[in-house]
C-alpha cells in the first residue's frame, strides 16, 4: 500500500496545477532577478538546467556543484533520480540503469564520447564503477542525433571527466568518510563500519596552455546482506496430497542467506590537456576502477520437499494451500544442508584515448582514438554438509514478504551434520577488449538553414570471451568439530561455520585447492566447462553526416539538427557443441548487418526570451544483441529416427540488433533560473526484438527445435514524462534557499518475454510509474537534500543467465544528504541512504509465493570535504 501511496503523490504533484500556480505568479511578479554567484545544490541545478535548455536534443543533464563533488557517492545514485530512469541494486548500491521502460540491454553508455567495454558478460555497463571525484557530468540523450555513437534505443549516457583547462586556477579537493551499517550488528562477525576516501587535483602551467587533472578513489564497504529464497514449485510431477481431488504443487526447496564481507572499490583518473594555441588542443585521458570482493556467507539448504510423483505423500502436514501451490506445511524427512562458503569477485575497467581538436581554415577537424579493456573473476568456493538424517522442517512463505520456517533438529551443532565436501562452482573469467578511432570534421555554413555542418567516421574492433573451471574436492584430513563455530544470525536458525575458512581449508583440501589447473574434474563438470565457453568478435564501421538547424518559421524561431548515420558490422561467434552428450567439438557462426540511422531534432521558440519550447524528435535508433547471446555453443540431442528434429539449447552468433522507429514531442517552460515545467510523450515501436524462445531452424541438414534467443515480432513502447523544479529565490529569507525537484514517468508497451510460459513479463525493464521528489535547501553555508523515489514493479534479469527473469517489487527508497561549511575550505557531511530500510523483493513466475526478500539495510555517512 506504501508504494502505491507514493505513485499517487507523484502523480498528482504534475495533475494539479493549483499545486504550483501560487509559487509560479510570484516568480512573474518579481521581475527580472540580479545575477549572482551561486555555489552548491543551487549552482548544480542552474548548470544542469543550462546545459538542457542549450541543447539540440531531448536531454538530461548531471551538473557537478563544484570540482570533484556531484550530488551522489558514484554516478549510478544521480542517474537514477532522472525523470525516466531508474535502477537495479547490486549489493544495495544503485547499478545498472533501466530508462523508459527499457532495461540495460537498450541503453548505450560512453565516456567522453567514447563507447566502453565492460565486465558484465553481455554489453550492460555498472555505472557504480564511476565515482563523484571522477567525473563533472554526465548528459543523457533521450533522442537520437547522428553524431552520437549508436546502440542505445532507450538512452544513449554519456559520462564527462573533468576538463583542466576549464578550470580557472589550480583546485585541490579531498574528500573522506566514516561509513556505518547498522544491519552488521545482525550477523555474527560482519563489520559495521568502513572508510571512504577520494580526492582531485586540477592545475594548469605554461600560461595555462597545459592543464592536468588527477582523481583518485577508495572505499572499503563492508558487504552485508540478509536473504531468503524460494526456489520454485514442482509443477510437472506433483499429484493431490489433501484428497480434495486437486493437484498440490508442493516446493522445490528454500534456502536462506547471510553474507558478511569486504567489498573494495579504487578508482583512478589521469587527464592531460595541451592547447599551444587557439587552432590546436591535444587531450590525453586514461581511466582505471577495480573492485575486489571476498564475502563470507553461510547458507541453509531445505531439499528434498517437492514430493515428485507423490513417493513423500505420506510424510506432509498442516499444508496451506493456495490456487494449488502448497506454500506452508510440515514435512518429516526434508533434507537440510549447510553451506559456508567464501564468493570471491575481481573486476577490473580501463579505458584511455588520445583526442585532437584542430582548426584547418573553415573546418574543425576532431581526430580520436580509444581502447577500453574490462575483466572479471568470480569463484563460489562453497564446504557443504548434509544432516545425518532426514530433518522434520515446518515452513510457511505465502508470499507479501512472510517467509517463516524452522527445522527439527538444532542447526547449530556440528554433530548432527555429516563430513563436508569442497565445491567450486563456475571459477569463471570474463575478458572484453574495445579499441576504437573516429574522425569528423565540422564547419559553419552562412545565410543558410543548416547553419553548421558535420561529417565523421568511426571504426571499432571488439572481442568478448568467458571461459569456466568447476570441480569438487574430498578433505585429505579431516576437519576437527574443534574448527567449528556456531554463528548466530538474528532472525534465523543457527548456522555451523568455520572458525578460521582460509586455514582450515588450506590444511584439510591442500595449498591449491582454488588453483584451476591440474584440478582432477568429473565428466559432467568437463562437459558442462566446456559448453559453457565462448568468444565472440565484433567489428563495426559508421559514418554520419549532420547538419545544425537554425532559423525562422511563422514568426517563431527554430534551431536543431537533422542528419544520417550508417552502420556496418560484422559479428563471429565461437563455442562448443555436444551432441547426444559426446565429447564438445568446436563450433562458430556469424553475421554481418548495415543499418541506416536517420534522425531530426527540432526546437520551437514560443518566445523571443525562448523560455518556452516544443522540442520534437524523430529518428531510427538500434541495441545490439548481447554479446554472451551471440555465442555458437550448442548442446543437442539428436534422434537417431532422421524424421524427428533435432533439440537442444544454443547461442545465436546469427542476431541481428534489435531497432526502433522512435518520436518524441515535449514541452518545457523555464520561468525562471534552475526553474522548469516540462510535459512531454514518447513513442517506440521496436522490430526484431531479442528473446529467448524454442526457435525452429536448420541443423546440419535436418530440422531443430532449439532453445536460445532469437530475434521477434516487437511492439510499441510508450511514454508520459512530467518535470517541476524551481529554486525558490523569491521567498522571503530564511525560505530562499529552498528548492524542488520532481519527475513522474507513466510507461506501457505491449512487448513481452517469453517467461514465465503461462503469463510471459512485460518489456525487461518496464516500469509502469517511476518518480520522485528532492527537497533541497542552502543557504549561509548549510546544505540539505532529502530524495524519494519511487518505481512500481518491473522485470529484470538479476543474474548472469540470459532470460533467467524475475520481478523485482516496487520500491520507494529515502535519502537524506545534510552539511554544513565550517570554514572557507572545510565542509562537513552527514547522509542516510536507504532511509527506510527497504528490502529488495523478487517474485518469479508470477507467483506470489516464490519469493526472494534481501535486505541491505541503511548506510550512514559522516564526512569532511577540504577544499584549496
Amino acid at each position: 500500500m506504501k508504494h502505491k501511496k507514493m505513485s499517487w503523490l507523484i502523480a498528482t504533484l504534475f495533475t494539479s496545477p493549483l499545486i504550483v500556480q501560487d509559487v509560479l505568479a510570484q516568480e512573474a511578479a518579481a521581475g527580472d532577478i540580479q545575477q549572482v554567484n551561486v555555489t552548491g545544490i543551487r549552482a548544480s541545478v542552474r548548470n544542469a538546467l543550462a546545459a538542457k535548455e542549450a541543447s539540440n536534443s531531448i536531454v538530461e543533464v548531471i551538473s557537478s556543484e563544484d570540482i570533484g563533488k556531484l550530488p551522489d557517492t558514484t554516478i549510478a545514485e544521480s542517474l537514477a533520480r532522472l525523470p525516466g530512469l531508474s535502477s537495479g541494486l547490486d549489493r544495495g548500491n544503485a547499478s545498472q540503469i533501466v530508462a523508459r521502460g527499457m532495461g540495460p540491454r537498450f541503453i548505450g553508455a560512453t565516456l567522453n564520447g567514447r563507447e566502453l567495454a565492460s565486465s558484465e558478460p553481455n554489453r550492460a555497463v555498472r555505472f557504480e564503477q564511476f565515482p563523484s571525484e571522477s567525473l563533472s557530468g554526465a548528459t543523457v540523450y533521450k533522442t537520437q542525433q547522428a553524431d552520437v555513437v549508436e546502440g542505445g534505443i532507450a538512452t544513449t549516457i554519456d559520462l564527462q571527466t573533468v576538463s583542466p583547462l576549464k578550470t580557472n586556477g589550480r583546485q585541490v579537493v579531498l574528500r573522506a568518510d566514516a561509513l556505518y551499517y547498522p544491519l552488521a550488528k545482525d550477523i555474527q562477525g560482519a563489520d559495521k563500519t568502513a572508510p571512504r576516501v577520494g580526492g582531485v587535483y586540477v592545475d594548469q602551467f605554461a600560461n595555462k596552455t597545459i592543464g592536468a587533472a588527477l582523481a583518485f578513489s577508495y572505499q572499503d564497504q563492508p558487504a552485508i546482506q540478509k536473504n531468503k529464497r524460494h526456489w520454485g514449485f514442482n509443477e510437472t510431477n506433483s499429484v493431490d496430497v489433501t484428497g480434495d481431488g486437486k493437484v498440490d504443487k508442493l516446493p522445490w526447496g528454500f534456502q536462506d542467506e547471510a553474507r558478511q564481507g569486504k567489498d573494495k572499490r579504487g578508482s583512478l583518473l589521469g587527464k592531460v590537456e595541451w592547447k599551444p594555441n587557439n587552432d590546436v588542443q591535444i587531450t590525453a585521458d586514461t581511466y582505471y576502477a577495480e573492485a575486489k570482493i571476498k564475502e563470507r556467507g553461510l547458507q541453509h539448504w531445505v531439499d528434498g520437499v517437492g514430493n515428485w510423483d507423490g513417493g513423500n505423500s505420506a510424510n506432509y502436514s498442516n499444508l496451506d494451500v493456495r490456487n494449488g501451490y502448497v506454500v506452508g506445511g510440515t514435512i518429516s524427512n526434508a533434507s537440510l544442508i549447510n553451506n559456508d562458503f567464501i564468493y570471491v569477485q575481481d573486476t577490473s575497467v580501463a579505458a584511455s584515448g588520445l583526442n585532437g581538436k584542430f582548426n584547418a581554415g573553415e573546418w574543425k577537424i576532431d581526430a580520436d582514438l580509444s581502447s577500453s579493456h574490462a575483466r572479471r573473476g568470480s569463484a563460489w568456493r562453497d564446504l557443504r554438509q548434509y544432516a545425518n538424517s532426514s530433518v522434520p522442517v515446518t515452513w510457511s512463505f505465502p508470499g507479501d514478504e512472510v517467509q517463516n520456517y524452522s527445522f527439527g533438529i538444532d542447526s547449530g551443532k556440528v554433530s548432527n551434520f555429516g563430513a563436508p565436501s569442497l565445491y567450486i562452482d563456475n571459477d569463471g573469467h570474463v575478458k572484453d577488449k574495445l579499441n576504437a578511432a573516429a574522425l569528423s570534421a565540422s564547419r559553419s555554413i552562412d545565410s543558410s538553414v543548416v547553419s553548421r555542418i558535420k561529417v565523421g567516421v568511426r571504426a571499432t574492433d571488439r572481442e568478448k570471451s568467458y571461459h569456466q573451471t568447476t570441480w569438487t574436492l574430498q578433505p585429505t584430513s579431516a576437519i576437527p568439530a574443534s574448527a567449528y563455530e556456531t554463528i548466530n544470525v538474528d532472525g534465523y536458525p543457527a548456522f555451523i561455520g568455520l572458525k578460521d575458512w582460509d586455514s582450515t581449508i588450506a590444511s584439510a583440501f591442500g595449498g591449491n585447492a582454488f588453483n584451476p589447473n591440474g584440478q582432477k574434474q568429473e565428466d559432467w563438470q568437463i562437459q558442462n566447462d566446456a559448453l559453457a565457453g565462448w568468444k565472440v568478435k565484433e567489428r563495426s564501421t559508421s559514418a554520419f553526416v549532420q547538419g545544425d538547424l537554425d532559423g525562422e518559421a511563422f514568426g517563431k524561431t527554430y534551431r536543431g539538427n537533422v542528419g544520417v548515420r550508417l552502420v556496418h558490422t560484422k559479428q563471429t561467434g565461437y563455442g562448443m557443441q555436444s551432441i547426444n552428450g559426446a565429447k564438445p567439438t568446436a563450433t562458430e557462426g556469424g553475421t554481418s548487418y548495415t543499418e541506416v540511422l536517420p534522425s531530426l531534432n527540432l526546437i520551437f521558440n514560443l518566445d523571443e526570451a525562448q523560455e518556452r519550447q516544443i522540442r520534437f524528435g524523430v529518428a531510427r535508433a538500434m541495441s545490439r544483441a548481447p554479446l554472451d547471446e551471440m555465442r555458437s555453443s550448442r548442446n543437442l540431442s539428436v534422434n537417431t529416427d532422421t524424421s524427428q528434429p533435432v533439440t537442444g539449447s544454443a547461442g545465436n552468433p546469427e542476431l541481428k540488433p534489435m531497432m526502433a522507429n522512435q518520436v518524441d514531442l515535449s514541452y518545457q517552460w523555464y520561468f525562471g533560473k534552475g526553474s522548469l515545467l516540462s510535459a512531454g510523450g514518447f513513442y517506440k515501436k521496436v522490430s526484431r526484438y531479442i528473446a529467448i524462445e524454442s526457435d525452429t531452424t536448420v541443423v546440419n541438414g535436418r530440422n531443430a527445435t532449439i532453445t536460445r534467443s532469437v530475434n521477434g515480432e516487437g511492439g510499441d513502447i510508450r511514454g508520459l514524462e512530467l518535470v517541476y523544479q524551481q529554486a525558490f529565490t523569491s521567498l522571503p529569507a530564511p525560505w530562499d534557499g529552498l528548492g524542488i525537484f520532481s519527475s513522474y514517468s507513466y510507461t506501457t508497451s505491449n512487448i513481452k518475454e517469453q517467461t514465465p510460459v503461462n503469463d510471459p513479463y512485460p518489456i525487461e525493464g518496464l516500469m509502469k510509474h517511476n518518480g520522485g521528489v528532492t527537497l533541497w535547501y542552502e543557504k549561509a553555508g548549510y546544505e540539505a537534500r532529502l530524495s524519494a523515489n519511487y518505481h512500481s514493479k518491473f522485470a529484470r534479469n538479476p543474474t548472469w543467465g540470459a532470460g533467467q527473469l524475475i520481478m523485482n517489487e516496487a520500491e520507494t527508497y529515502l535519502t537524506l544528504n545534510l552539511s554544513k561549511q565550517l570554514t572557507p575550505n572545510l565542509q562537513l557531511r552527514f547522509g542516510i541512504d536507504n532511509l527506510t530500510n527497504q528490502k529488495a523483493v523478487y517474485t518469479s513466475a508470477n507467483i506470489p509465493g516464490q519469493q526472494e526478500v534481501t535486505e541491505f539495510g541503511r548506510r550512514f555517512n559522516l564526512g569532511l570535504t577540504f577544499k584549496l
